[in-house]
């Protein structure tokens, strides 16, 4: 028997009030969060909990297909996950792996099962993800107005009170909230250079490109951009002319792992990384400042590959 469930998560202003969910049919799911973390963090802790929850059923013989809209999750467990334990869970530049308590329990909790893995696109009408959505979204929510979350019947029997107990009520590591966040990045102990990378990950998104306002609450005051043409703007110009970018999609094509981060005097960390789309390959270099509490980006620098 193949068991097929659905996993996604869920955070509001990632970071913030953040949830989880599993969905296998409306008397099989779960759900969960926690007052503070990311997308990511919910999207693994779904993994994690369906993983945790089928062991407990006594189901860990039976092969499983877990639903998943992110690529993120996907790419750690089945291409990243075995190198970054080779190296002691670090990354090729040598810095620590992102979420790394939850990569460390999912890398446990895959030994011996039969998993795997299916991208379906989020927010497109597939039923299951759909539903696994809600959950998360609803478990957010919760935490957001300070209510517990509806966290499901999990499958009959002992199984789900076991994994019920094993959703904790703190995230494991949940970024600096601080301001706006985005979504393909978790955090290491809440440290600097993963709210600056989950920042730059928010201004590629579609969400934020597309709300001048939110936007707005990354940049400096006396932000400027030299863009792939050469042309220098400044911080009002780069608002005005801000939109998704075409052949884009920031959370399929870049996470986390794929910023290298340098942080180069107290208040300041320099983030350089490669985007593709159907303008080309574009290296970028953005200098982000710590202004008070919050961490703004000062300068960008997009240089299209020749």
């Amino acid at each position: 028997m193949t068991i097929t469930a659905a996993a996604d998560g869920s955070a509001l202003g990632n970071p913030g009030p953040a949830g989880w969910a599993w969905y296998i049919d409306d008397d099989t799911w779960r759900a969960g969060g926690w007052p503070h973390g990311t997308n990511n963090m919910g999207e693994l802790k779904a993994v994690l909990d369906l993983l945790e929850s089928t062991a407990d059923a006594g189901l860990a013989d039976e092969e499983l297909l877990v639903l998943c809209d992110s690529q993120y999750v996907i790419n750690s467990v089945t291409k990243w996950m075995a190198g970054w334990k080779r190296k002691g869970w670090k990354k090729r530049d040598g810095k620590p792996v992102l979420n790394v308590e939850l990569m460390k329990a999912l890398d446990a909790a895959l030994q011996g099962r039969r998993v795997q893995f299916e991208w379906v696109k989020g927010h497109a009408g597939h039923a299951m993800n759909e539903a696994a959505d809600r959950r998360a979204n609803a478990a957010a929510t919760a935490f957001q107005k300070k209510q517990a979350p509806q966290e499901g019947p999990g499958f009959s029997g002992a199984g789900a009170g076991a994994a019920a107990a094993s959703s904790p009520a703190v995230a494991p590591a949940a970024p600096a909230a601080g301001g706006v966040a985005d979504s393909d990045t978790g955090s290491e102990v809440g440290s600097d250079t993963d709210d600056v990378v989950a920042r730059e990950l928010a201004l590629l998104s579609d969400a934020v490109r597309g709300d001048r306002d939110l936007a707005g609450r990354l940049l400096h005051p006396e932000m400027t951009e030299t863009g792939a043409s050469g042309r220098r703007y400044t911080r009002d110009e780069v608002l005005d002319t801000l939109s998704p970018l075409v052949g884009f999609d920031a959370v399929d094509q870049v996470c986390a792992a794929d910023i290298t981060a340098e942080r180069i005097a107290p208040a300041v960390i320099l983030l350089t990384y490669t985007t593709s789309g159907a303008s080309g390959t574009v290296h970028r270099s953005s200098l982000w400042v710590r202004d008070g509490e919050s961490w703004l980006l000062r300068h960008h620098q997009a240089t299209p590959e020749q």
